[in-house]
């Protein structure tokens, strides 16, 4: 099954088969006809690699949960169920998209509350939460409560990543049936580039052969010239260390291209979302009560300001991260290229520059910078300030 909320679930027919198999059992308990016996369930852990498609997976099967369509199968993607779904905007499906470093408890308390209510214009109550991995301890306790005790018609739909799916509360895990998706094929993406997004097929393709199996990165370097320019200032790190010096300038380097994309990200969204805050709080109004809505306006946005504070940490974390899973993938090209391996490349743009490397530096030291990046990822993750851990790993790559 491929078209309707499916088509943009690429490269994962069997997860596909079962979250349709599910809707249909679904629709089936909701219209008291017989249903095939424990083909749906009320919570799912959706698990892959990054950029696999985890949320669009989950967005799709909570629309076809929702889907009004009496035509065919359970996710049409054209009845007004699976578009609201699809945009956010169903009054029955709840999203959970963190911005910030973690999910807190209060967040957590609340929208189980609103979960525990019947469904009002949909068929489920649909609780979807990306990146449950970041819930904290509160929370997973508070979700817990619901996902063992839940109510007839509401369904939780997590997501977490695989390389760390113990991050999400044992407890909560084997409440829920996984999912667990691959890394799409390199021409699987290309072709969801050039079909939805109207790519031309040469882009589509460079874009989904150099993107490491990430979706929505393959479809940024596809369309956005500054993110192949940061991607190809990460890759020309490693022989541009000739001297000592190098290694403070092009950490400087690193630090002010990661900077400046959370910036990018985040700056207009900030301010817009000020400025209706403001708004909201009466700014610019006359008149009685305008002086006490003016002093109650700075403490809302006080706490705007450390929400965005937050989410400018995280997405700097994320795009770091991204930039050392570049250079991650730089080495192990070079150690392939240099057993002579008949494997594709993570950056097969930059063949020339693999064998360069591998003509020059032994594997042992190939392998010790390699090492380098991925200490650097997991000292970034224990909180460890990135311009430190950065002119550590760029140390290394330097002497080898």
């Amino acid at each position: 099954m491929t078209g309707g909320v499916w088509a943009d679930v690429v490269g994962q027919p069997a997860a596909v088969d079962e979250l349709a198999a599910a809707a249909d059992a679904a629709a089936a308990l909701v219209a008291g006809r017989p249903a095939v016996r424990g083909a749906m369930t009320h919570a799912w852990l959706f698990t892959g690699p990054p950029g696999s498609g985890r949320s669009v997976a989950a967005r799709a099967f909570a629309a076809a949960l929702q889907c009004t369509s009496r035509t065919g199968p359970p996710g049409c993607g054209a009845c007004s169920g699976c578009r609201t779904t699809l945009a956010g905007t169903h009054a029955d499906v709840r999203l959970v998209v963190p911005e910030g470093l973690s999910i807190s408890v209060a967040e957590m308390r609340s929208l189980v509350q609103a979960a525990a209510r019947r469904p009002t214009t949909g068929h489920w109550q649909v609780v979807l939460i990306e990146d449950a991995d970041r819930l904290t301890e509160g929370a997973a306790n508070a979700l817990l409560k619901a996902v063992e005790e839940p109510p007839a018609r509401t369904v939780f739909l997590l997501c977490a990543p695989s390389d760390h799916p113990e991050d999400v509360s044992v407890t909560i895990r084997s409440r829920c049936r996984a999912v667990s998706l691959r890394t799409p094929s390199a021409s699987a993406i290309a072709e969801v580039l050039h079909r939805r997004d109207g790519i031309d097929e040469d882009t589509a393709r460079w874009a989904a052969s150099v993107c490491g199996g990430h979706v929505g990165r393959a479809r940024r370097l596809a369309t956005d010239p500054a993110a192949r320019e940061r991607r190809a200032a990460v890759l020309r790190v490693p022989l541009a260390l000739r001297r000592l010096s190098d290694v403070f300038a092009l950490s400087d380097e690193l630090v002010k291209a990661v900077e400046d994309e959370a910036s990018t990200v985040n700056e207009a969204r900030d301010e817009a979302e000020r400025q209706a805050l403001e708004t909201a709080m009466g700014a610019g109004g006359t008149g009685k009560g305008t002086a006490a809505a003016s002093r109650g306006a700075k403490g809302a946005i006080r706490e705007l300001e450390r929400r965005q504070k937050s989410r400018s940490t995280r997405t700097q974390r994320d795009t770091l991260d991204l930039a050392l899973v570049d250079l991650a993938g730089f080495y192990r090209d070079v150690l392939v290229t240099a057993a002579g391996a008949n494997v594709p490349l993570n950056h097969p743009d930059r063949v020339e520059d693999s064998a360069r490397a591998a003509a020059a530096w032994t594997p042992e030291s190939t392998l010790r910078r390699l090492e380098a990046v991925l200490a650097c990822r997991e000292a970034i993750e224990l909180n460890v300030k990135p311009r430190v851990a950065i002119e550590a790993m760029v140390t290394t790559l330097h002497h080898g």
